[in-house]
């Protein structure tokens, strides 16, 4: 099941460093964005491909199904970075007005790989 963990920050008087570094179970092979949400995104999971996702501003709920297993997730900073397994339908909504995004997957993009 999907999981919660914290990102490291680094601060000093030149500003702040966050790093994904030696977090991820799977090695990035695909990269994403998504900004300009208007009611919500996802709404699919996929068979095999892991995801790490992290608002790098604003905030969002991550809504995460899997069997009969329902969960919500809030990330409301960019120190939370959000695990996603395979298998996982997930719901991205109630977003702020200026969220970003960042996804990291472990696969190429498959439309194959989708399920609704």
């Amino acid at each position: 099941m999907s999981k919660l963990i914290k990102i490291k920050k680094f601060s000093n008087s030149s500003g702040s460093l966050n790093v994904i570094e030696k977090n991820l179970p799977f090695k990035i092979k695909r990269v994403f964005f998504i900004y300009n949400i208007k009611n919500s995104r996802g709404n699919h999971g996929h068979k095999k491909t892991l995801q790490a996702i992290t608002c790098l501003q604003g905030r969002a709920t991550i809504e995460i199904k899997k069997d009969c297993v329902q969960k919500s997730i809030k990330l409301t900073n960019n120190t939370q970075l959000l695990l996603i397994d395979k298998k996982e339908w997930i719901k991205i909504h109630k977003t702020s007005k200026k969220c970003i995004i960042i996804v990291l997957a472990s696969e190429y993009y498959d439309k194959n790989d989708f399920f609704y």
